[in-house]
């Protein structure tokens, strides 16, 4: 079971709605929708009855009090480093083509005829 995965299920089980749990995590819903089915893949049993209301089952609330348990203890995510905004800009070298070769029409251009 992966942090992220028990984070989300937390979230979810406090909230019992799972557009608002995405959004209070700021994930898509369909990464959460993912995140609980891997985790009851795991676990063996369905974790949430989906219905009228969404509830925990007998072993949603066995696993949020053991995943409680694991985030507590987990350490802190380390921050993301901050990298400086801008750069260099490439400058556009023409159109990409092929060089000219000498005495050449271009290729798809028509001779002007005089």
């Amino acid at each position: 079971m992966k942090l992220t995965q028990l984070r989300r299920f937390v979230a979810v089980a406090e909230t019992l709605h799972f557009p608002r749990a995405a959004e209070s995590l700021d994930v898509s819903l369909q990464a959460v929708y993912s995140s609980i089915e891997q985790l009851e893949e795991e676990v063996g049993h369905p974790l949430f009855t989906r219905g009228g209301d969404t509830r925990l089952t007998k072993a949603g609330e066995l696993l949020l009090d053991e995943a409680r348990e694991r985030i507590a203890a987990a350490p802190a995510p380390s921050a993301k480093p901050v990298v400086p905004a801008g750069g260099k800009a490439k400058a556009s070298k023409g159109k990409g083509r092929a060089p000219v070769v000498k005495g050449q029409p271009k290729p798809y251009k028509k001779r002007q005829g005089r």
